[in-house]
């Protein structure tokens, strides 16, 4: 149990290793802002018995709202919810909200990747600009409280490299530092992903936030 000098938000999801990858995230904005804000990352209690929520909208947007406010019924602590994928502009955006199942049901990250190889076959360099898209929403008892996006600008190159990461993370280039996202250390990725672009932005609004309410409460306002 976290200590009461903490705030708790929970995370919709049942993967150690996104809740592993949002903790880092707010260690390393720690860092970079001074803002010694003591949040802490846990699953939604119970998720995996609770009633899934179906992902089926057509955005990124609204498909994690709708998931943000589905958990945060459950409890009365706030809830995190994440929906993130590639847009490659030759394929009009796709694989976007598909992303994680663009092969088919069931596709491995092998299988993604190849199919996206095969769909951009004889697209030029010039051509094969993409960008990885995060959205989160944050939601307490059934209310959408904020939501925040990050984008990661990138290029598909013609074969994988790097052994890092997942997803379609060896095929994408950041043209900044002429690594893939495969490349990089865990660190790295964080501070250029869209995910850690997303997650900075909410850090930031949690902490006017929290600024807000001491500022309220030292004048007599109350919380």
């Amino acid at each position: 149990m976290a200590d009461s000098g903490f705030q708790i938000i929970y995370v919709a999801t049942s993967n150690p290793g996104k809740i592993a990858e949002f903790q880092l995230g707010i260690r390393l904005w720690q860092e970079q802002s001074g803002n010694a804000g003591q949040w802490v990352v846990e699953p939604v209690a119970g998720y995996n018995r609770l009633p899934p929520c179906a992902e089926d909208s057509p955005t990124f947007v609204a498909n994690v709202q709708k998931k943000a406010l589905h958990y945060s019924r459950f409890g009365d602590g706030l809830v995190l919810a994440d929906d993130s994928g590639l847009e490659v502009d030759a394929l009009r955006g796709a694989p976007g909200i598909r992303s994680r199942r663009f092969a088919g049901p069931g596709a491995t990250d092998a299988d993604n990747n190849a199919k996206l190889l095969l769909l951009l076959s004889g697209v030029p360099a010039a051509k094969r600009t993409a960008r990885f898209v995060c959205e989160l929403a944050l939601a307490q008892a059934g209310e959408l409280l904020a939501q925040f996006r990050g984008v990661a600008e990138g290029v598909i190159l013609d074969s994988p490299c790097g052994s890092g990461g997942f997803g379609y993370d060896p095929l994408f280039l950041d043209p900044e530092s002429q690594k893939t996202f495969a490349e990089f250390t865990r660190e790295e990725k964080l501070l250029r992903s869209h995910r850690g672009r997303a997650l900075r932005a909410m850090l930031d609004w949690l902490a006017t936030q929290s600024s807000e309410r001491a500022a309220r409460f030292q004048s007599g306002g109350g919380a």
